[in-house]
């Protein structure tokens, strides 16, 4: 059994999603600041929960090698 190159290429891939939300949720932080602290929890809460929804095909792509 050969080792897929896919799942490297995955986890390379989940890696550079992080990287980039962070840093663009980390430029609004200026803005964001200024807003009511209820608020900026729930934006943050949220944030904190929608990057995890392109995994779910990317994961299944690393596993099978297909989007679908």
């Amino acid at each position: 059994m050969t080792p897929s190159w896919r799942k490297p290429v995955g986890m390379l891939a989940i890696l550079l999603l992080i990287l980039v939300w962070c840093m663009a949720i980390a430029s609004l932080s200026g803005t964001i600041a200024r807003w009511h602290g209820v608020v900026q929890l729930l934006f943050y809460v949220v944030t904190g929960i929608v990057w995890i929804a392109p995994l779910k095909p990317l994961l299944l792509w690393m596993e099978t090698g297909r989007w679908r």
